[in-house]
């Protein structure tokens, strides 16, 4: 069945949260320098500010697609566009740093019901295979730009307004979705579907949260105790949620999926891709504020020429794939990608200009792999089990974002706090600013010597960040170009599926 207007109408009215998804999740990377100066949090509350958001959409999206199948996606993108805003404008008017940490929390719950909502639905409103890849190229097209755009759209509102008017785009967005919802898009909802399994809900969030704040604790202060059993908090409920998901009848993830060479090797890429991009996107704004001393709407036209070449790759890959294989359209542009990571790694002080060219090729990479990972990732799925695999493609690509802030961002400091030397003759109070962070450095008014030492630092760890980031990222390579080169050019039927 080929799509009518209105199923192209309706695409363009899911755009408009997708859109808001992906600017959620980069616009505080130019907002966090003017709210830190507000809020004052400490450098573990600049992180949790940064990644709340991410780890509790990674840790419900296969909760919310599931409670999608049983209440009816339209429905929950509905209820989860009011939550939404109103968690935007909590965000906006927070007061302190852990407010502003609880908003992001629950903009993370809401944000959950948005993502599986969008790409099922798109699954349901486009049966034929060339179209579902074109709509799915759109999607991840818009999510992307979302991405791009969301340090410009920041850095131009708080030079305009102030730090917290960058959240309250989602108010305009939610009327307009919820006015134009029951027209334009379709309801449906999975009436063999059983209920929800709210020990699998528990465990899903058991094996999550405590891996990412290992994570954090190990890149800044070393093994511990804490760590560690943090650490096997997190293995045990991952086990623990696999072993009950093998048990029930209506599990929360259908495990089966994975037996699916292609559907895997999607989310691994995904999974590392976002890695580096999540990571060297909030070191890249940092670096360009905090380093280069660049205001924030400044830095965000600096991150113009970026977004452009991710927009590129969104919009082009999946055209290009009708005649190329993705998987070698995929690794082609993740290797261009390395020529970033490594001029990000050989930056130095006064280096805009290089790092904004490495990180056009870092998002050049994450353009094809966005738009073409997930059409593989659905269409690898049974039509029965779309909804399951849009959740697994958004909780990986959020989880990447996540883990990618607090472990190249967490590394980071570890390097910084590492390589830093304090100038002879400072205060007390003065030293544990430039121990903490640059961000604190800057905006405890510290001697110049002290700041240009705290500056080499951050740039020193970004470096090794970029580094690390870049060797992922090369065996991400390695895996489409190896795994992914059987799956056929977009729209034709896929052979052999399992077995790829």
């Amino acid at each position: 069945m080929r799509a009518e207007a209105r199923q192209w109408a309706g695409l363009g009215l899911l755009a408009l949260p997708t859109v808001l998804l992906g600017l959620d999740v980069t616009v505080l990377y130019l907002v966090a320098p003017s709210m830190a100066a507000d809020l004052a949090p400490s450098g573990t509350q600049l992180l949790w500010i940064m990644d709340a958001y991410g780890f509790f959409i990674a840790g419900l999206l296969i909760t919310m697609g599931t409670l999608g199948d049983r209440i009816g996606r339209r429905r929950l993108l509905m209820i989860g566009m009011i939550a939404f805003a109103a968690a935007s404008v909590l965000a906006a008017f927070a007061p302190t740093a852990e407010s502003l940490i609880l908003a992001r929390a629950l903009l993370g719950v809401a944000g959950a019901t948005l993502m599986p909502s969008t790409l099922s639905l798109i699954s349901n409103m486009f049966p034929d295979a060339r179209e579902r890849a074109v709509a799915i190229g759109v999607w991840a097209t818009m999510f992307a730009l979302g991405m791009a755009a969301g340090p410009i759209v920041g850095g131009l509102l708080v030079d305009a307004f102030w730090w917290g008017a960058a959240f309250l785009l989602a108010v305009p967005v939610a009327v307009v979705v919820l006015l134009g919802a029951r027209t334009l898009l379709p309801e449906y909802a999975d009436p063999a579907a059983g209920r929800l399994d709210l020990v699998s809900v528990g465990l899903s969030l058991v094996s999550i949260l405590p891996l990412i704040y290992a994570i954090k604790h190990l890149a800044v202060d070393g093994v511990g105790g804490q760590s560690v059993l943090l650490v096997v908090v997190g293995v045990v409920g991952g086990v623990l949620f696999v072993r009950r998901q093998r048990r029930l009848s209506d599990p929360l993830l259908d495990l089966s999926l994975f037996a699916n060479k292609a559907f895997t090797v999607a989310l691994l890429v995904l999974l590392i891709g976002l890695v580096g991009v999540g990571g060297s996107m909030y070191l890249v704004t940092q670096y360009l504020q905090l380093v280069e001393g660049l205001t924030p709407f400044t830095a965000g036209l600096w991150m113009g020429p970026p977004a452009l070449a991710m927009f590129a790759a969104a919009v082009g890959a999946p055209v290009l794939a009708r005649r190329i294989r993705p998987g070698y359209l995929m690794g082609a542009t993740l290797g261009l990608s390395l020529a970033g990571y490594g001029l990000l790694a050989t930056a130095g002080l006064d280096d805009q200009v290089p790092v904004a060219i490495g990180f056009a090729f870092v998002y050049l990479g994450l353009g094809a792999i966005a738009a073409l990972g997930t059409d593989i990732v659905v269409g690898a799925a049974p039509a029965a089990k779309s909804g399951s695999a849009a959740s697994m493609s958004e909780t990986v690509q959020e989880l990447g974002i996540a883990v990618g802030v607090a472990l190249l961002g967490s590394l980071t400091a570890a390097v910084y706090r590492a390589r830093i030397t304090v100038p002879a003759g400072l205060s007390p109070e003065s030293t544990a600013a430039l121990d903490d962070s640059l961000g604190a450095t800057i905006a405890g008014d510290l001697p110049e010597p002290a700041v240009q030492a705290a500056r080499l630092a951050f740039t020193t760890g970004m470096n090794v960040a970029a580094l690390v980031a870049g060797v992922a990222i090369a065996v991400a390579t390695v895996l489409c170009l190896r795994m992914l080169r059987h799956v056929p050019p977009l729209g034709r039927e896929q052979k052999d599926s399992v077995g790829v």
